[in-house]
């Protein structure tokens, strides 16, 4: 492809043909490429996600350049994002660090706040060429620092989510739909009847979060009522970490990182697969390229 692309367009795509570009959370260069390998073989758009915490980790400028070396050599489409970000100042070294897609959460303020915070981002993102997404309501569990309690966890009005994408313009919109972050205790309960009034008042493509461990045929109702967009973190790290405790657990004295590291990377890639096949984006590459 060559560089990275921002989503919006990739995600219009998605939402117009039906099915769903996955979104992953990495927190490492193995995390990177194994989520990019598993593009390039499933021959899927891709969207990396990066967390507030996993920015100021690595920084930037580091993921950035990781990103637009998957973006180079690869054949499929590939967009970063910047996942729930509440600091505009942050947002904007983003986006002057080469991200392609930003999140402004300002879901815990009031309404009218929410709408200013998010026309804010969306002004200045627009002008880079950069997407938006933006939520309303609360999803629950909990995303690097923001913790929403279950029963704080407030679920999106269909008559709003119209208002707001209306007055803040922003392309890509995330509701609360009774999903959470993190590993379901139960079944997730998700407001089917809510997401179809959204998806049938709302143009603009629907973000699914909390996207780890909702059943599979719950994916695809999501998907086929708008959710173009599925963000998968937590099962993500468990796959990474679960296979680097397992090689430890066979060899205590083990001190080469590739001799852990590799097997990490190949666990995330089959997961990554599982959840491309699981939305729809299998061999949808070449349709989402810019």
């Amino acid at each position: 492809m060559g560089h990275l692309i921002s989503s919006t367009s990739m995600l219009e795509t998605a939402r117009a043909n039906g099915y769903g570009i996955t979104a992953f959370n990495v927190h490492t260069l193995e995390m990177l490429q194994a989520v990019v390998e598993a593009a390039e073989e499933a021959q899927a758009p891709l969207i990396l996600q990066t967390t507030v915490g996993t920015v100021k980790h690595l920084g930037p400028e580091y993921i950035v350049a990781a990103a637009s070396v998957a973006a180079k050599t690869s054949s499929v489409p590939i967009a970063l994002h910047l996942d729930h970000c509440t600091d505009y100042d942050l947002i904007v070294r983003c986006i002057r660090a080469g991200y392609t897609s930003v999140m402004i959460d300002a879901s815990m303020h009031p309404f009218e706040e929410n709408v200013r915070r998010t026309a804010e981002v969306v002004q200045v993102a627009k002008a880079a060429g950069v997407n938006v997404e933006a939520e309303l309501g609360k999803v629950g569990g909990v995303e690097d620092d923001i913790v929403v309690e279950e029963e704080d966890a407030r679920l999106a009005d269909p008559q709003e989510c119209v208002v707001f994408v209306e007055r803040t313009g922003v392309p890509t919109f995330a509701p609360a739909i009774g999903t959470a972050h993190g590993i379901y205790k139960g079944e997730p309960n998700i407001a089917f009847h809510k997401l179809e009034q959204i998806f049938n008042s709302v143009q603009v493509p629907l973000v699914l979060h909390g996207g780890s461990g909702i059943p599979a045929d719950q994916v695809k109702r999501c998907v086929s009522l708008g959710m173009a967009k599925m963000n998968v973190a937590t099962e993500l790290r468990i796959a990474f970490s679960d296979a680097i405790k397992h090689i430890f657990a066979q060899n205590p004295e083990e001190n080469d990182p590739r001799k852990y590291m590799v097997p990490a990377k190949e666990a995330v890639k089959r997961l990554a697969i599982e959840k491309m096949q699981l939305t729809g984006c299998v061999g949808r590459a070449n349709e989402c390229k810019a």
